[in-house]
């Protein structure tokens, strides 16, 4: 993973995320933090999907059949509100 848009977003969850990288073409799933999002897009090396509700600052992992993605700061998402 090298990047993760926006950010941030609302501690209700339900924001859209961008998740750039390489590798995500079997991806089963995105973590954000120890919850499971929801997967709405997948392009191979573009990942969309929705946050869940969540508080403070997580790391944003995909799971693919080669395992995790590893953590970074690239892959922080902030909930605020």
């Amino acid at each position: 993973m090298t990047a993760i848009s926006p950010v941030t977003g609302t501690a209700a969850g339900g924001d859209s995320v961008t998740i750039t990288g390489s590798g995500f073409t079997d991806a089963t799933a995105v973590d954000f933090g120890d919850v499971s999002a929801v997967i709405t897009g997948n392009s191979g090396t573009e990942i969309t999907a929705t946050s869940p509700p969540g508080s403070g600052t997580v790391d944003v992992t995909v799971v693919t059949p080669s395992g995790t993605s590893a953590t970074s700061a690239a892959d922080q998402f902030t909930y605020v509100g």
